[in-house]
């Protein structure tokens, strides 16, 4: 039996009519549940992740702070459970950055051009601290600074504790340069290495170095981070940068001739401006082609740089006393590096290898391609790689696997139980190991001397602050 077109068309415009009835009296509402399984996102990442949320905008910055998720945005930010991927708040701001470890976060938001930022609490959006009066703030693990100027010449810069409500000291500063403005604007110290699907802020605020280099009027001005004190204000050479790493003052220097650059390293201590090691032939990457002008910062992290030896070997230099912790077999590249270890691809180009800092001591090997990446922090070593699409997290120490993923996401934030990994506007939460377990945490932050180095810090470096000044004399306080 055939069934008329019209008597069909009526029959679904009928039932429609009735859906809808339905609907506006509150009887039954297919309407979001449908929605939802229209707009309901692929998994990012197989095995899937914890949770999985779309947020408001494409993210700029993501930093797992305590028992929440911040994510940065364009003109606003907002903070999310660590657990569930729940909006815990939302803020309109321009700028936004995390200080404090995973006890005391807080963080700082302001808007650019605006002096003045707001601290708040990271899973309450609660005010902690206003400022109505700075133009600039930089965050750390275990400090925060800003800097306020009465006029163009007369800058103050105040050193608080993460949650504290009173100033542990206060510095002046001859002005601040045209760029320092809004959240952790540049200083004269070193650039990361950075990898392709890794962000470069993936591990979070770091301790604050011994020493800060400020860059005012074309001089660098270096600033104790545990009195406040400047203790050096340093005119460049017309062929010198200046670089502040490892407790040092680094003078380097590019002179061009015969059609090449020739390279120079000269560290001063800060406190007497006396030379404490020199290196000749090392090229820090801070020179371009042209005529040997140094427009960047080295390349390195917290206490060391990188350098290319004249036979084009990579090496790791400790800015502190100028040993060399890593030289690279030829054909060898370095792809990540912190204060303790270096990895890097393989002469083969078959794996990426991690090295412990100042010896010969293999951490671990990995099977990577060519084009992997990778990056280093307190909790896991990330190593990201293509064709196919892979994200892993790796016990920096050991090797030990704590995720691994088929994905096409970036890593984006990682703290002491996982990471956020993200593509697009959606995020997700990968939990370490398969029953929750975390990796151990090295011991400290770093950011001060290097492996078994004497500096400032000592061996207790980061968690005792940047000059040890909180942790007790091993001694007792005696003599002898």
């Amino acid at each position: 039996m055939r069934v008329a077109k019209g008597s069909v068309r009526g029959g679904l415009l009928l039932g429609l009519a009735v859906v809808v009835a339905l609907a506006a009296t509150g009887v039954w509402n297919p309407f979001p549940g449908l929605w939802d399984w229209v707009d309901r996102s692929e998994p990012i990442s197989e095995p899937d992740v914890v949770w999985q949320q779309r947020v408001g905008g494409t993210p700029r910055n993501v930093t797992i702070a305590g028992d929440a998720v911040v994510v940065e945005q364009r003109t606003r930010v907002e903070s999310r459970s660590l657990a569930t991927g729940a909006q815990l708040w939302e803020r309109k701001a321009d700028w936004a950055a995390v200080a404090g470890g995973d006890r005391d976060p807080v963080v700082a938001v302001g808007k650019l051009l605006v002096k003045g930022y707001e601290l708040l609490d990271p899973t309450t959006g609660v005010t902690r601290r206003r400022d109505d009066d700075a133009v600039a703030v930089w965050t750390y693990r275990n400090l925060l600074l800003d800097a306020r100027c009465t006029d163009a010449t007369d800058c103050t810069l105040s050193a608080w504790d993460p949650r504290g409500t009173a100033p542990l000291w206060t510095a002046f500063l001859p002005g601040v340069h045209s760029g320092l403005l809004a959240d952790n604007p540049g200083l004269r110290g070193t650039r990361r290495l950075t990898a392709t699907r890794i962000d470069d802020g993936v591990a979070g605020a770091e301790a604050a170095p011994p020493l800060l280099g400020f860059p005012v009027d074309g001089r660098v001005h270096v600033v104790d981070t545990a009195t406040g004190r400047v203790l050096q204000n340093v005119e460049p050479g017309r062929e010198e940068r200046l670089s502040v790493v490892g407790g040092r003052l680094l003078r380097i220097s590019a002179r061009s001739q015969d059609g090449t650059c020739y390279f120079a390293i000269s560290a001063r201590d800060s406190a007497t401006g006396q030379e404490a090691w020199q290196r000749a032939g090392i090229n820090l990457r801070t020179a371009d082609s042209a005529g040997c002008v140094q427009r960047e910062d080295p390349q390195g992290a917290r206490n060391v740089v990188i350098g290319v030896a004249p036979d084009g070997r990579e090496t790791v230099i400790d800015g502190y006393d100028g040993r060399l912790l890593w030289v690279g077999e030829p054909g060898t590249k370095l792809i990540a590096v912190d204060d303790r270890s270096a990895v890097f691809r393989a002469a083969d180009k078959r794996s990426v290898i991690a090295r412990e800092l100042g010896t010969e001591k293999v951490l671990w090997t990995r099977q990577a391609s060519g084009k992997a990446g990778a990056a280093l922090t307190p909790y896991a070593a990330v190593v990201a790689d293509e064709k196919p699409s892979r994200l892993a997290a790796l016990d920096p120490r050991t090797g030990r696997e704590l995720a691994a993923l088929r994905t096409s996401a970036n890593a984006l934030a990682v703290g002491s139980q996982g990471m956020i990994i993200g593509e697009g506007r959606e995020i997700g939460y990968v939990r370490f190991g398969a029953s929750g377990s975390s990796p151990t945490r090295p011991p400290g932050d770093g950011g001060n001397p290097g492996p078994g180095g004497p500096g400032p810090g000592g061996p207790n470096n980061g968690d005792c602050g940047p000059k040890g000044e909180l942790c007790p004399d091993p001694d007792g306080g005696k003599d002898g």
